[in-house]
């Protein structure tokens, strides 16, 4: 279904432009996760936490604002139209950073993660529901990669715009940063994004309406799988995400090169991102998907062990060439499991992003801070999350697959 409306004078984003603004938009999350990682280390000393595997805390408290926030903004989305939504979690987004620019403890700081999470869930999901609007299935799908394809760049540069910024300043200028870039972003959506759920499509903001849009999506099995294999996939990437900076700053000793070696994963994922672009209409979200989640697994067992044998910390060279290929599949499947969850569920595209949205990330959460938490100088515990979710991920898909008699 399109239900796009004509655009005002000042509203004339073409394809390529509408690409790119969504991708910033919903980029505003990675951002903020990303360019925080080379601050770490100057946060844990000026801030003081309990203990050093605290500071995941900073990624973790924003993702849990991220799910929470979900399901609020879904609904409203549906109701009062997708700008005016956005333009609500962009405000809360900019008071969160502002909190945390001049928190003086770790407790201010992690209230205001709390809200940046809470307000970018706003730009994040309706813009996911955005794209719904004007697209479905593997069209779908195709644009979700071109997104990608964008998005790929935040977690390439933002830990060195990250680093770049502590050569200059203190890690307070990075929430600075954010606020600058949250009213850039607003500002572009206001005046070159059309409108695409005109009031005629609108449902009422009531209770029993987001009950029943909630029971509708969760009622709807395929969809719930696809989630829990997004929340398995993702949940192994947290627990990458939140141990990233020890491994490679400290164990690895890079230093401030850890930026670089960073990024050379990110692009691996971006890579693939432009490759299921081109090859997504022809072949189909679930065939790449299901097979890419097949060699991701198997490049997780891999992972595991080499670790083993190597007692822990196989060589650099070795995690490295793992890890590039892993990216590169991971890319695959974070292109199309959205895509897949949110198929059958066009007719209620707010409240499915918010419900699928808000699981998938919620047992990411979980699952990557279990595994930050269990990090302890070696890769056993980053490697055996990997391995163990990503064949959690790989049996639901399966059964699925053979439940609806599907071509795996």
């Amino acid at each position: 279904m399109n239900v796009d409306t004509q655009p005002h004078a000042h509203e004339s984003s073409g394809f390529g432009e509408f690409i790119v603004l969504m991708a910033v938009t919903m980029s505003l999350v990675a951002l903020s996760i990303d360019m925080m990682l080379p601050a770490f280390p100057a946060m844990a000393r000026d801030l003081q936490p309990a203990s050093p595997n605290d500071i995941q805390l900073v990624i973790s408290l924003m993702f849990i604002g991220v799910a929470l926030g979900l399901p609020f903004y879904g609904p409203l989305s549906d109701s009062i139209g997708r700008k005016p939504t956005m333009y609500a979690g962009f405000l809360i987004l900019i008071a969160g950073s502002l909190i945390s620019m001049f928190a003086t403890n770790f407790a201010t700081m992690l209230v205001g993660r709390f809200l940046q999470g809470f307000g970018a869930a706003g730009p994040r999901s309706v813009a996911m529901a955005l794209i719904r609007d004007r697209f479905q299935g593997s069209a779908m799908a195709r644009v979700m990669s071109f997104v990608m394809t964008i998005f790929i760049l935040v977690p390439i540069l933002a830990p060195a715009l990250g680093q770049l910024i502590l050569l200059v300043t203190s890690w307070r200028s990075i929430f600075a940063f954010f606020v600058a870039f949250s009213l850039f972003v607003a500002g572009w959506l206001h005046w070159r994004q059309p409108e695409t759920l005109p009031p005629a499509y609108r449902r009422p903001f009531t209770l029993a309406g987001i009950v029943n849009g909630f029971l509708e999506v969760m009622r709807n099995g395929p969809a719930m799988v696809y989630t829990l294999v997004a929340g398995c996939v993702f949940g192994a990437f947290m627990g990458y995400l939140n141990t990233c900076q020890a491994v490679f700053q400290v164990q690895y000793g890079l230093g401030k090169l850890f930026p670089l070696f960073f990024g050379g994963l990110a692009f691996s994922a971006g890579v693939a991102a432009i490759i299921n672009g081109n090859l997504v209409m022809r072949f189909g979200m679930h065939v790449l998907a299901h097979r890419a989640l097949a060699f991701v697994t198997a490049l997780s067992w891999l992972l595991l062990t080499a670790t083993g044998l190597a007692g822990g910390q196989p060589p650099l060279w070795q995690f490295m060439a793992i890890g590039l290929a892993w990216f590169f599949f991971i890319g695959v499947v974070f292109g199309n499991i959205n895509a897949m969850a949110m198929e059958p569920l066009g007719h209620v595209a707010g409240s499915a992003a918010a419900v699928i949205g808000t699981a998938s990330t919620l047992l990411a959460v979980a699952l990557g801070y279990a595994i930050g938490q269990a990090y302890d100088g070696t890769l056993y515990a980053v490697a055996s999350g990997f391995a163990v979710l990503t064949s959690l991920a790989l049996v639901l898909v399966v059964g699925l697959s053979r439940v609806q008699n599907k071509k795996f």
